[in-house]
């Protein structure tokens, strides 16, 4: 027999069941790990257990993730998942329109997730060829945070 090449019953990055969106549009958040960024490893719990994310949590690092990991690089992400900031910096492209391209990939990366509601407020910050950014997400409960990333 040959295996469905288009189940529906699929994982996304983080275990979460993508058919977990309802026909009444609610949306399931779902848990995650804790997952440093700076360190580049999970957060550990004094008993050497990984450290549990809350659903919000869980929404955050899976953002964090999501613009941290360039497009149609791993064969396991979807061609959905990631960012394609490669091609902006060291093309002559002035600063408004590569600051322009940041929210703009930035925010499409973000809305593919279901429980993402916004991506607003960008501020820039630029060390010679590289922009730091910053920008709030907004989830559909109302619950913000503020996401870094970096393009270089």
């Amino acid at each position: 027999m040959v295996a469905n090449l288009f189940p529906e019953d699929i994982e996304d990055d983080w275990g979460r069941d993508q058919s977990e969106e309802t026909t009444s549009g609610q949306v399931t958040f779902g848990r995650s790990w804790q997952f440093d960024f700076k360190s580049g490893d999970f957060v550990m719990t004094p008993t050497r257990k990984v450290a549990a994310a809350d659903e919000k949590a869980a929404w955050v690092m899976w953002c964090q993730k999501a613009v941290r990991t360039p497009r149609y690089r791993h064969l396991i992400y979807s061609r959905d998942h990631g960012e394609e900031f490669d091609d902006l910096i060291g093309r002559g492209y002035s600063r408004a329109f590569i600051e322009s391209e940041i929210q703009r990939i930035v925010t499409e990366t973000l809305m593919v997730d279901p429980r993402t509601a916004d991506v607003d407020d960008f501020s820039f910050d630029w060390k010679g060829e590289s922009c730091r950014f910053t920008c709030r997400i907004t989830n559909i409960r109302d619950e913000e945070a503020v996401l870094e990333g970096s393009v270089e």
